[in-house]
């Protein structure tokens, strides 16, 4: 039978007709598929968030159980999950139109099982090597590389007057794992929830025990579970089906390497101050119990984005990522304001904490504002560089763009998980304070908002969005 405006030839897992734009389609089954699918990808997204910086807590209590690594050690294993994390989302940019979204989004979630598993063991053998732990570091990674397919996934699936709210909701509550992660960990390491199949505690110095392994452990089941639901609830598009070569064409245009830019600046900010946020503050603050606090600024950060969406489908992405740059560089004046220093030896912690919920707030917001900017710019471009192509196919063609951009974006902008705490670390070690790598990351907030408004956000920008 013909596929018309109304009908559709979809069953199982393959979705052979799929017309979001289509509002017919869309009220008649499209929104429901489009639905489940995202509700499907946000836990299994919040896992991957949950293992991939679950090292910005295990770190902070290695050296009570027995594992006596370096300050500028410890940054290496907050860090490392974010350098790897970032690679593997270039390579993961491009999987979902070669697999297929619910393939990959399945075997992606499977994979962090590895790193579960292998850190619940290596933290409960005192003689575990700093090179084992450097490996598990790297292997969290996989958490991060599954954002950049999941999102290129959700993209295909919503229209362009809903697609801002739906990747701020995947990528939102998908963040919101930093958070969970960082409230979960420290209470279940505090008790055997596994029973005798979880391993014995690590005694401490003071007549305690700890549970590290659960660190681990408490993601493996929940895991199991997400990858099997993708498996058998997700669905694949065939539209969304392209080569690398295909997709490659990415490199060549402008704004996807502009883009890189702007969303490190929110994402990759985001990222890394979540990776680095528990140890900074216990080296300024040390009399803080910081792991009562820390998950707070992840939380925040995650619940702006999924909160905010709607804001930049309402008001334009561009706009609001210019006013969300200005805003970052109060907020870090305001984190250099409140350090220890030498007229303040001691600091103010309360006035340092604010300052950074604002910082994860804003670019909360800012990670929804940049991607809502993508589809747009694309839009507008593609009909600009292939006139030949006639409306449909070039809608087609904007899309695959737009997913493979979002994509690499986030690939791009992963590496903050590393530098962010990298740069804390050598600004420690060579000044004895993080001021200079705070600095850092204001004046590339001041380059982000000039190249946002020269583009995007001013009156007669080239590419208004």
């Amino acid at each position: 039978m013909a596929i018309t405006a109304t009908t559709s030839t979809n069953s199982g897992y393959m979705l052979t007709d799929w017309r979001p734009e289509d509002p017919q389609f869309w009220a008649s089954e499209g929104k429901r598929i489009a639905t489940r699918n995202l509700w499907i990808s946000i836990p299994n997204l919040l896992l991957a968030f949950s293992v991939w910086m679950v090292w910005s807590v295990v770190v902070a209590k290695m050296p009570a159980i027995g594992f006596d690594f370096s300050v500028g050690e410890r940054f290496w294993l907050a860090a490392l999950p974010g350098l790897s994390g970032a690679t593997l989302r270039i390579f993961y940019s491009f999987m979902v139109p070669i697999f297929g979204g619910r393939r990959w989004t399945a075997i992606s979630t499977a994979s962090l099982l590895l790193p579960a598993i292998g850190i619940g063991f290596a933290v409960q053998n005192p003689d575990t090597s700093y090179f084992t732990f450097l490996v598990l570091a790297l292997m969290c990674g996989f958490g991060g590389g599954n954002f950049a397919s999941s999102m290129a996934n959700i993209a295909f699936f919503y229209p362009k007057k809903t697609k801002g709210n739906a990747l701020a909701l995947n990528a939102g509550l998908g963040n919101l794992g930093v958070s969970v992660m960082q409230f979960v960990v420290p209470i279940v390491i505090t008790m055997g929830v596994f029973g005798a199949i979880g391993g014995e505690p690590q005694q401490l110095s003071d007549g305690g025990q700890l549970f590290i392994q659960n660190a681990g452990f408490i993601w493996v089941p929940f895991l199991a579970v997400s990858a099997i639901a993708a498996w058998f609830g997700m669905n694949d598009i065939a539209d969304a089906k392209s080569s690398f070569s295909e997709q490659s064409i990415i490199f060549t245009r402008k704004h996807n390497w502009v883009m890189c830019v702007l969303y490190t600046g929110t994402f990759g900010s985001f990222i890394g101050y979540a990776a680095g946020f528990p140890l900074l503050m216990r080296t300024q603050f040390p009399e803080v119990d910081v792991l009562r606090y820390a998950f707070l600024g992840p939380l925040v950060g995650a619940l702006s984005r999924a909160a905010t969406g709607w804001i930049s489908d309402k008001f334009g992405g561009g706009r609001v990522t210019f006013w969300c740059f200005l805003g970052m560089i109060v907020a870090v004046l305001g984190v250099l304001q409140f350090l220890p220093s030498e007229a303040a030896p001691a600091g103010n912690f309360w006035g340092f904490f604010a300052c950074f919920m604002a910082l994860f707030f804003l670019t909360g917001v800012g990670n929804a504002s940049t991607f809502q900017m993508i589809p747009s710019i694309m839009r507008q471009e593609v009909p600009r560089l292939m006139p030949n192509l006639d409306k449909a196919a070039t809608l087609k063609q904007a899309e695959r763009e737009s997913a493979a951009i979002i994509a690499f974006t986030s690939a791009i902008a992963a590496y903050g998980a590393f530098f962010i705490p990298k740069l804390y670390g050598t600004s420690i070690a060579m000044t004895g304070a993080p001021n200079g790598a705070l600095w850092v990351f204001l004046s590339f907030y001041a380059v982000c908002a000039v190249i946002c408004w020269a583009f995007y956000s001013r009156k007669s920008a080239p590419v208004p969005c």
